[in-house]
């Protein structure tokens, strides 16, 4: 593996008769990292990951991970471990049999021997229930089966299709606990539609619209690009024309008043790139002079799922 990326994808497009899967993907995830792939249904997350981890072709475009094109045939799979969306096992395998199966599909120099196995299935919180069929694992335990065998030819990057969307709370959380724990091990690169998940754990974020990149950044540069240059403000003691005297404040650039009640009155001030703090501390000087209350003076926070909405929504790609 090259020291940078662990992905690489140039203009990579999946097109099918009359459907437009995936246009001009053109992605690069750094080694070590865990990457969110976001995107309503049918954007063209699991068109994209299945072309990663070679069970179909492109269309045209070229993709690589850890330096090895998507065209090495077993050459480029050994690097990749994938888990399907729905990941399906053997009922009447135990989970250790399950992964000795797997193993065995590899070359002998990347097979895991028994200890190994066992190292995986302990790693992945199924120590105890190594043992048992895998037909009476619940669904986050398959989940877990299923990033186990992902694991078994110890690959470069881990690609996992909806990881978590079928889970209920507490399999979500074993799920992304391990997820996590795995970080510069491996390369993590999973999709997901569960957006409070991804601002939790995943250190960038790309996103997808109807087969397209909308964006693709660091996930705390990507909030921050929404929420730098925007204040909230509630003031107690003001009236209607307190909103003039905090237009013309240096550095604002617009007010925007919200709910108000008797004297208490909120606004969303939107201020010049750089002048955040200057507002901040004009708007404190303010409230001193005119006997005024500062109830709430910060920069506006929006989450992953606020900003995935605009993105998606409202198309707000130069935001």
């Amino acid at each position: 593996m090259t020291d940078a990326l662990a992905i690489s994808t140039a203009a990579l497009t999946k097109h099918y008769p009359g459907v437009a899967a995936l246009s001009d993907l053109t992605l690069d995830v750094p080694a070590g990292s865990i990457y969110g792939f976001l995107g309503p249904n049918g954007a063209g997350k699991s068109t994209a990951i299945k072309m990663l981890a070679g069970l179909t072709r492109p269309t045209s475009g070229t993709a690589s991970v850890a330096g090895i094109p998507i065209t090495a045939g077993d050459h480029y799979r050994r690097e990749v471990g994938y888990l399907a969306q729905e990941p399906r096992f053997y009922h009447w395998m135990t989970g250790r049999e399950t992964l000795r199966f797997v193993t065995s599909l590899y070359p002998p120099e990347r097979r895991s021997d028994d200890k190994a196995i066992s190292a995986i299935l302990a790693r992945v919180g199924l120590a105890d229930t190594a043992d048992r069929k895998a037909g009476t694992y619940s669904g986050g335990m398959r989940q877990r089966l299923g990033i186990a065998q992902a694991l078994v030819g110890r690959p470069s990057v881990l690609l996992l299709d909806e990881p978590v969307s079928s889970l209920d709370p507490i399999g979500r959380k074993e799920v992304l606990e391990l997820m996590r724990e795995l970080k510069g091990e491996t390369t993590v690169f999973y999709s997901t539609h569960i957006l409070d998940d991804v601002e939790r754990v995943s250190d960038y974020v790309a996103i997808l619209d109807e087969g397209k990149l909308v964006r693709a950044e660091p996930t705390a540069q990507l909030l921050a690009s929404f929420t730098k240059n925007r204040l909230s403000v509630v003031l107690s003691g003001a009236n209607d024309t307190t909103i003039d005297a905090l237009k013309t404040m240096p550095g604002v650039q617009s007010v925007d008043l919200g709910k108000h009640a008797g004297d208490l009155y909120a606004y969303v001030l939107t201020v010049e790139p750089d002048k955040g703090t200057a507002v901040q501390r004009a708007i404190t000087r303010y409230a001193a002079q005119n006997d005024l209350t500062v109830t709430e003076n910060h920069v506006v926070t929006l989450g992953l799922e606020d900003v995935f909405l605009r993105l998606v929504s409202t198309k707000e790609h130069a935001a």
